[in-house]
């Protein structure tokens, strides 16, 4: 006789719960849908049906919202719809440019190929996406230390070290004037929420201004890629997706008007993005590619446009473009992985001065005293 207890069944209320939260708080990740999309791809390639690699990923799947979603894709087939026609139905988990690429598969019945591609695009996306995310977190890290050290200092340490400034009757020194300053007014917890208000509600309000007006957009992304150090990475970084996306694409047997469209809206910058549209509008003209993004040449660095031109007169555009994505995305990796080491100087001469700046705000009123008896 088994001790195992009949597994609870759940009420109508906590199943419409848990498909509340699973929608809205569980997220998908890259890794995820790469599992999914390259497992797929192999049943295919084994002699499986689309019907049964589905069903096998549904029992497979951890992720609770993708379990489900193929759950959806699944039933889609059953009743005839296309693999890609499905997938429309999820532009967050699927988006438009892997739809795009299945869908030409389904066309030119090289389902298995075109999921290859979206496996391989992803991957490098992900790859490019993980260097620039672990680049950023050491400069991160040392800037939260630096400003909690700093207000530590400013509220709790030095008020105590001044105080016996302020009985002196001597003129104080500007140093320790604007020190004194500083640490009374943050040595009162009302000031620093409203610093920390006045922060939050700018950042805030900068964000929101990026998504809801367009030429306040246009402005702050022409003025960062003008930026020193960081202008020369987003340009990499805008110019190594522009390159992968076109390449994969074009593989896919996506006409070049389309393909640069959805490459424009793959780049983060804006710059980027309106420099492509205006692209597929004159290459609709039957204008060159390479003869149109000459026009934005502090975008697109000559070998950028000579070798689409190259590509474009051999009809090796994609293949040319692959090298091109390749050569960006190890640049992208050479910087990211310098950028500690190009920021750390910056880092130090800024503590430096801070130190300092305390130091001798400190030293000179007592070494003034010290002189006068």
């Amino acid at each position: 006789m088994s001790d195992k207890k009949p597994k609870k069944e759940l009420s109508p209320f906590e199943k419409k719960l848990n498909d509340f939260i699973t929608n809205h708080f569980v997220k998908v990740k890259v890794i995820d849908k790469i599992f999914f999309l390259e497992h797929l791809k192999t049943m295919l390639s084994a002699g499986l049906s689309l019907i049964e690699g589905l069903d096998v990923l549904s029992k497979e799947i951890q992720n609770k919202k993708l379990n489900n979603v193929v759950h959806g894709i699944k039933t889609g087939v059953e009743n005839g719809s296309q693999f890609s026609e499905i997938l429309i139905q999820y532009p967050k988990i699927f988006p438009p440019i892997y739809v795009k690429m299945i869908a030409s598969g389904e066309i030119s019945g090289k389902l298995e190929g075109s999921l290859e591609q979206v496996v391989t695009q992803m991957k490098k996306n992900y790859e490019l996406t993980s260097t620039i995310r672990g680049a950023m977190i050491y400069p991160a890290v040392i800037l939260v230390a630096i400003s909690a050290v700093g207000i530590l200092m400013v509220t709790f340490v030095l008020p105590k070290l001044l105080v016996m400034f302020k009985d002196v009757d001597a003129e104080l020194p500007l140093p320790t004037k604007i020190l004194v300053a500083i640490t009374d007014f943050m040595s009162k917890p009302l000031n620093i929420i409203v610093i920390f208000s006045t922060l939050f509600i700018t950042i805030s309000f900068f964000i929101y201004s990026l998504k809801k007006y367009p030429k306040f957009k246009k402005i702050i992304h022409k003025i960062n890629i003008n930026l020193p150090i960081v202008g020369k990475i987003i340009k990499q970084i805008n110019l190594a997706r522009f390159s992968l996306t076109m390449s994969s694409l074009l593989k896919s047997t996506i006409p070049i008007i389309e393909a640069v469209d959805i490459s424009s809206e793959i780049c983060s910058n804006v710059s980027y993005q309106y420099a492509l549209k205006i692209a597929t509008e004159k290459i609709k003209k039957g204008i060159n590619l390479s003869q149109v993004l000459r026009e934005f040449e502090k975008l697109f660095p000559p070998m950028v446009t000579e070798m689409i031109m190259v590509g474009e007169r051999t009809g090796e555009i994609d293949k040319l473009l692959d090298e091109l994505s390749k050569f960006y995305s190890n640049e992208v990796d050479k910087t990211m992985k310098n950028f500690s080491t190009i920021i750390e100087p910056v880092i130090i001469i800024l503590l430096g001065l801070g130190v300092g700046g305390i130091a001798v705000a400190v030293v000179m009123p007592i070494y003034s005293l010290t002189q006068n008896f």
